[in-house]
């Protein structure tokens, strides 16, 4: 399985984590939601849970529960910043399509 992050998202969420003071890493994960199906879900995270697999990507840890990694597999986290908006933007080889307003995808 296998998750990564650019050097942009990378450094993002160590700002995050550092700002808030503790953390073990950020918890990538998918409900059910949206007009497509699924949207993705990010928390932090201060312990790990039995199903999650942990991935060390430059310098932060990315956290996805096990039943999750079917719909997250390959998945990129990027951050990017245009004019005054900043966000996390994922491209995920799994997603067959999005929804218009691009806050849910399908797979």
């Amino acid at each position: 399985m296998s998750v990564s992050v650019t050097e942009s998202a990378a450094q993002q969420i160590q700002k995050q984590l550092t700002k808030r003071g503790s953390g073990l890493g950020l918890r990538l994960g998918v409900k059910k939601s949206g007009c497509s199906g699924y949207a993705y879900v990010l928390n932090y995270v201060d312990s790990p849970e039995d199903n999650d697999q942990i991935f060390d990507l430059s310098g932060v840890k990315i956290v996805v529960n096990g039943n999750d990694l079917p719909l997250l597999e390959g998945i990129e986290i990027d951050y990017q910043k245009s004019g005054l908006n900043a966000a996390f933007k994922f491209n995920n080889p799994n997603a067959k399509g999005m929804c218009g307003c691009g806050e849910s995808f399908a797979v």
